[in-house]
């Protein structure tokens, strides 16, 4: 059974339209809130109907000696058996089957497995996690060598505080900007953006709309770098913060992997860059970095569904530009309750990054009153 079997991909503007709908509603309800009128209109940037996601996981399910792919359903808590999955890209869908066929030809890669992982690349790139719930021995290792390399893929293997390599643990993305190519690797069980073409979009966005700020960019969240290699062409030097060392490692290879030189990366929580900022407290992390140096014209924010906290709000405030990407809704509306007081909205976009869903990824850019 398809996961979007019920879904009628003829439908897709009627709901990407309904999403845009109820953000709009949001706005308004902001305008009154704030006394702000905001007068710009949204950009809306669609998804491709099918085959948009570069990852998916399924639950493995057994009956016997049979492995299958599965999903459960929230209501019933029963399985959902999945042969087929359009919303993942052409490449999964190809691969699932192949994936599954291999797992079931081996006792020793079937027993225990309990979830498959795929991540898949614009360029075909292709990487499956397989997770069990037992230790991994090189029995293991000897049975998954052989499918890794009929099948063409890059292969990890994991059990509870294991993690099993077999070439690389990344796949390689190219993403196009305005005509210009950015690689990245991108690590598996890192953050990446799952709807590639829709990603090119946001940071194409971003870009056009921050060409003429100038000055320096701070950036909060950058992750693997996926905005900040971009983004860094408008501005003189760029100054990007991280608290993961997985994503602070590919963002550095990322930097260097596409030649750019006005990158510093800084892995730090955005609380703690608060604190460095305010001169509350010296950080380690930040002995080669002198923040007195930076003339910052703009701050660049992608924060976790959460949004911001109310000291990072704060010190967000303080920029004369905030580029301010955001995929929940309501934490974005409470943030701008407060960064409206002396900001004002001088662009939005809205992404579908998640069709079908009613998640909606959004962009604002706001300029000091």
């Amino acid at each position: 059974m398809s996961l979007i079997s019920s879904i009628n991909s003829a439908d897709y503007e009627e709901q990407f339209d309904e999403k845009v709908a109820s953000f709009k509603r949001r706005i308004r309800e902001l305008e009154k809130s704030t006394g702000e009128t905001v007068t710009c209109g949204i950009e809306t940037f669609e998804s491709p109907k099918q085959y948009y996601r570069l990852r998916a996981e399924f639950k493995i399910w057994h009956e016997g000696s049979t492995a299958r792919y599965a999903m459960t359903n929230p209501e019933t808590k029963s399985p959902i058996f999945i042969e087929s999955f359009p919303v993942a890209s052409k490449a999964i869908n190809e691969l699932m089957p192949q994936v599954l066929e291999a797992i079931n030809d081996s006792e020793v890669l079937r027993r225990k497995c309990f979830q498959i992982e795929f991540l898949n690349t614009l360029q075909g790139d292709m990487l499956v996690t397989l997770i069990y719930h037992k230790p991994l021995e090189e029995d293991w290792i000897v049975a998954v060598t052989p499918v890794k390399e009929k099948l063409g893929i890059h292969v990890v293997g994991r059990s509870r505080k294991q993690k099993l390599v077999l070439d690389r643990d990344f796949v390689e993305e190219t993403l196009q900007v305005n005509g210009v190519n950015y690689h990245y690797s991108q690590i598996e069980g890192s953050f990446t953006q799952p709807n590639g073409k829709v990603c090119e979009k946001m940071l194409a966005w971003a870009v056009d709309n921050s060409k003429e700020l100038g000055g320096d960019l701070l950036e909060l969240y950058c992750g693997n770098g996926n905005f900040t290699l971009p983004l860094s062409k408008n501005f003189d030097k760029v100054l990007a913060t991280e608290i993961s060392k997985t994503s602070v490692k590919a963002a550095l290879s990322n930097i260097e992997k596409n030649g750019v030189n006005n990158i510093a990366i800084a892995r730090m929580s955005s609380e703690e860059f608060v604190q460095a900022m305010d001169k509350v407290r010296e950080f380690r992390r930040l002995q080669d970095i002198q923040l007195d140096d930076y003339r910052f014209s703009t701050v660049f924010v992608d924060p976790p569904r959460a949004g911001l906290d109310v000291q990072t709000v704060d010190m967000v405030k303080r920029f004369d530009n905030i580029i301010y990407v955001s995929c929940n809704p309501d934490t974005l509306i409470s943030n701008l309750e407060v960064l409206c007081k002396t900001h004002s909205i001088v662009a939005i976009a809205a992404f579908d990054q998640f069709p079908y869903t009613h998640h909606l990824e959004t962009g604002l850019i706001l300029s000091r009153k």
